[in-house]
């Protein structure tokens, strides 16, 4: 018996007797929203450099949101934070 036949029969048995589970009940690496994480600064960065595929996202410069009386945090991915009435991160549109 041939390798490649081998291979490709075992596949298909696995592959008819595993059920599939729908993508709806799959969770993926423990995937987080902004909204979800703590309001801290250390927090932030270890979130954006995730996102960013490991590429560690630091800030640049903080200032005070004039109108809105916040603080908010200018980082390397080009983008600013900030956090809301609810403590939670949002990003300065």
């Amino acid at each position: 018996m041939n390798v490649s036949h081998l291979c490709g029969t075992v596949f298909e048995e696995l592959y008819t007797e595993t059920p599939l589970m729908s993508q709806a009940f799959v969770k993926e690496d423990d995937a987080q929203w902004l909204h979800d994480i703590d309001p801290t600064m250390n927090a932030l960065i270890n979130y954006l450099t995730r996102e960013n595929n490991g590429v560690r996202v630091y800030e640049k410069r903080v200032y005070l949101h004039p109108k809105a009386n916040k603080e908010v945090h200018e980082m390397s991915n080009g983008l600013a934070y900030f956090i809301d009435d609810n403590g939670k991160w949002d990003i300065v549109w």
